[in-house]
């Protein structure tokens, strides 16, 4: 701009993340000495990142977090933007180049960005709108944060609520996932075949229901909402459906699309189709200085829904009107999504199956452990790709759909790490302009230039760029590529080794400050403790470390414990409950049959399963009956819902066995005796196996023992054999079960205290060592064992059977029904 010219007015209608975006981009280009810069918004906040309201409703961030807000209000004012928050625009007036608000402001400009974004798709149903044309009551969209507040504050003001979410897209399973978390009683309901239809084919639609439904989230597909059901008052009773059923509920969540939000740039005669028509450069059809961006733009008939395309329509606006780069054009977007849907990984791009016979369609589907992955290629090139539950190849994938890698000829490879690039190698060969962070269209580019500007850390990083600040799924790779780009200079965040992240201490410090303090509650510790006070995401994990320290003493509060803990049962898909008694060492006896018969013919149990862990479950326990189905069983918890010991597997070892080389079932039953529903980070699973044959598979538990022989046993840890295998490490041989019970104990002790929360042995011991631990746990170093051998005692001496609660709950609800059940399956008849 010449010197001494005056600055141009520019406004934008909208300040949600396609128009903040734009207006970074062109502060960047030195748009403050060329623009009066003004922002109009619907709401009464700053920019927000819509992304995170899932997050919000889950209870892992508040309103007010930093990770939520991307521009607040201090940011306009700092960079010399006026925000008019909460004032709505109502029309344009394209000759007089005026805006007009709801509040009969008149605003003026030279230059026009309509990013206005788009609004829920709210469809015809019976009862969905009050006379008046609101909302009824109940009855929500998930968009804003309006929205948001709405849900938590009936979720979380009354008892026993249900709700049905229409639309099983992305933004529905999350609006589930999330009022799941709050103890809401969720279905989903989906008029195609198959969930999120858009991004995956049918067999990855079913792979993620059976995840969804593994949640405790009733899934319905191929129904379609027809009507709101109302009680004589006019809240909400359910939802009514073509076929004539309906379902029960006293919320209801529209997820069933989006529209652009044309209605202000329609009235002001601009051209409009599915949205506001605009060329390559973002200007709007037959108009000079008005611009469009974000999901109210339609460019070449196409309308985005996703983030990563808004991004590079903001970059490709910001130098046009700057004059950073007059010839800047955007010629529309190759969708990848790369996002974390209700805690499952997902990885979509391109085509979702072949469309000509001679297309090439590899496919991997094991829906037992929830893995589908699929790819499509033609003339040698990726044209889609689908990943779901392992997305670890979708780096290399992203960049072979950019053409921006060869293909390897064998197909197979780019779906299994099998001489493509693994991740670690993967970071350095990724182009700088591969898009990272799809949710804040941070790309390696603006990582490493992050780097070479003073950021050492990979918080620092993600704090200046907003990496991994949406849905999570890309922190692997942020921290890969900080790690590359930095190098030796890199630093240790100072986050990382916290217990919990509202508290900067280690777990160690933790529970030293907890116990010089006498912290005995979770509200406790967050008023000591945490600088910014509560935090969702911590409370699960205080309560834990506090019942490793305080054992019964602690003082127990509802609201910062999982379902499965405050009724010591494991929460079922369908809202119902299971019960595990204990049968120690898997052993049990005609009177325990019996009763196990009896009780669920009583109380009309559905299902009676036999375990992996050698126990009898019963499937199918209305929530209310809990209390009664203990005190006629007269058993013992058998602990099969808890992050804590479980269960001794054995095998029959001496008694009958004629391999046996040592009394597995009696070491296995005074092992489970002495540690019973001992709290520790993560579940802890054990065996007791009475020769090498390993019948009990102990050599892949947490911790498993071994009869070799001549009375000595061998003892491993960090086994696993479920969603990870590993054989356990032999932490020691030993010639008694009495040192048997001994290292048991020490060793369960020192995990209690030092891993990480949800940190499962097998992950624990690799990251310590088993040299460190064996020196420490069996040579005794540190001089710590006589320690954790009076803190395991202490542990066990205070054990109570939270069965017993049966006798005096601990509140009201603790064991009042929370259902409609749905129907279940019933036992196979042979």
């Amino acid at each position: 701009m010449a010197d001494g010219a005056p600055r141009r007015r520019l406004v934008v209608v909208g300040n949600g993340m396609a128009g903040a975006r734009t207006v970074e981009e062109i502060l960047t280009r030195g748009g403050a000495e060329q623009f009066d810069i003004t922002m109009i918004g619907d709401e009464p906040y700053g920019n927000y990142n819509r992304i995170m309201l899932s997050h919000v409703l889950a209870g892992e961030t508040t309103v007010d977090d930093d990770d939520l807000m991307l521009n607040p209000m201090a940011w306009y004012s700092e960079n010399g933007v006026t925000l008019h928050a909460g004032d709505r625009a109502v029309s344009i007036d394209r000759f007089a180049k005026t805006v007009t608000c709801e509040s009969d402001r008149v605003i003026a400009f030279d230059v026009l960005i309509i990013a206005t974004g788009s609004h829920t798709f709210f469809p015809n149903m019976d009862g969905l709108r009050e006379p008046d044309g609101r909302l009824a009551r109940g009855v929500f969209g998930f968009r804003t944060i309006a929205d948001t507040n709405g849900m938590l504050d009936m979720a979380t003001s009354r008892d026993h609520v249900r709700a049905v979410v229409i639309g099983g897209g992305l933004l529905g399973l999350e609006a589930a996932y999330g009022l799941k978390t709050q103890g809401v009683a969720v279905d989903v309901v989906h008029s195609p075949g198959h969930l999120m239809n858009q991004q995956l084919d049918e067999r990855g639609g079913k792979v993620l229901r059976n995840k969804i439904e593994e949640l405790g989230v009733g899934v319905y597909t191929g129904k379609r909402t027809t009507a709101v059901l109302r009680d004589g008052t006019g809240a909400v009773s359910g939802v009514g459906f073509t076929d004539g059923g309906s379902l029960p509920a006293d919320m209801i969540v529209v997820t069933a699309g989006i529209r652009p939000n044309v209605e202000i740039a329609r009235s002001a005669g601009l051209v409009v189709e599915r949205g506001i028509v605009v060329d390559d450069q973002m200007r709007c059809e037959d108009e000079g200085f008005i611009y469009a961006v974000g999901e109210c733009a339609q460019h070449r008939s196409e309308v985005y829904g996703l983030v990563a395309p808004l991004w590079e329509q903001a970059v490709v606006l910001a130098d046009v009107i700057t004059g950073a780069d007059p010839q800047a054009e955007y010629h529309g977007s190759r969708l990848t999504t790369k996002l974390k849907v209700a805690g499952v990984d997902v990885a979509a791009m391109g085509v979702k199956g072949p469309e000509r016979e001679d297309d090439e369609f590899v496919q991997f589907y094991e829906p037992r452990s929830g893995i589908y992955k699929s790819v499509v290629v033609r003339d040698n090139k990726l044209i889609g790709a689908m990943l779901l539950g392992d997305i670890s190849k979708a780096n290399f994938l992203t960049q072979a759909f950019d053409e921006k890698v060869p293909l390897p000829d064998e197909r197979i490879s780019m779906l299994f790490d099998m001489g493509t690039p693994s991740a670690q190698t993967g970071a350095a060969e990724l182009a700088d302009d591969v898009q990272v962070c799809n949710c804040n269209g941070v790309t390696k580019g603006d990582l490493v230039a992050c780097v070479r500007g003073g950021c050492t850390s990979v918080a620092e990083v993600c704090a200046a760029t907003r990496a991994g600040k949406g849905c999570g799924s890309c922190k692997g790779l942020v921290a890969d590529i900080v790690e590359y780009a930095a190098g030796d200079a890199l630093t240790a965040d100072a986050a990382a080794d916290w217990y919990v992240p509202a508290i900067p201490l280690t777990k160690p410090e933790l529970i030293d400050t907890i116990r010089r303090q006498d912290l005995r509650s979770v509200s406790e510790v967050f008023a000591a403790l945490a600088p910014d006070g509560e935090d969702a995401a911590s409370k699960m994990p205080l309560a834990s470390l506090l019942r490793v320290v305080w054992g019964a003493d602690w003082r127990r509060e509802p609201g910062a414990l999982f379902v499965n803990d405050r009724v010591h049962a494991n929460i079922q898909r369908d809202g119902t409950f299971s019960v595990v008694p204990q049968m120690k060492g898997g052993v049990t006896s005609p009177d325990q049959l019996r009763k196990i018969a009896d009780v669920a013919e009583k109380y009309d149990i559905p299902m009676i399963k036999a375990t992996g862990g050698q126990r009898l479950d019963l499937l199918g326990v209305k929530k209310e009956d809990l209390p009664k189905v203990w005190a006629d069983l007269d058993m013992p918890s058998g602990y099969a819902y808890g992050k804590s010991f479980r269960t001794v597997k054995t095998c029959v070892g001496t008694d009958y066995c004629r391999f046996g080389l040592g009394d597995s079932t009696s070491l296995g039953i005074a092992i489970e005796s002495r540690f019973q529903g001992l709290e520790t980070p993560a579940k802890l699973k054990l065996a007791v196996t009475g020769c090498p044959r390993n019948c009990a598979e102990a050599l892949c538990k947490d911790f498993g023992v071994v009869a070799v022989g001549d009375g000595r046993w061998e003892i491993y840890v960090g086994g696993a054999a479920g969603a990870h295998i590993r054989k356990g490490d032999l932490l020691a041989t030993v010639d008694s079960p009495e040192e048997v019970v001994r290292l048991c104990g020490l060793f369960i002790q020192f995990y209690r205290e030092n891993a990480k929360w949800l940190e499962r042995t097998y992950a624990w011991v690799p990251r310590i060592g088993i040299e460190e631990i064996r020196e420490i746990v069996v040579a005794d170093r540190d001089g710590v064992v006589a320690g954790l051998q009076e803190r395991i005692d202490d542990a066990v001496a205070g054990y109570v059977d939270p069965w017993l609660d049966r006798q005096e709950p601990k509140s009201a609800a603790q064991f009042t029904s929370a259902l409609p059940l749905l129907p279940l399956p019933q036992v196979p008849v042979r």
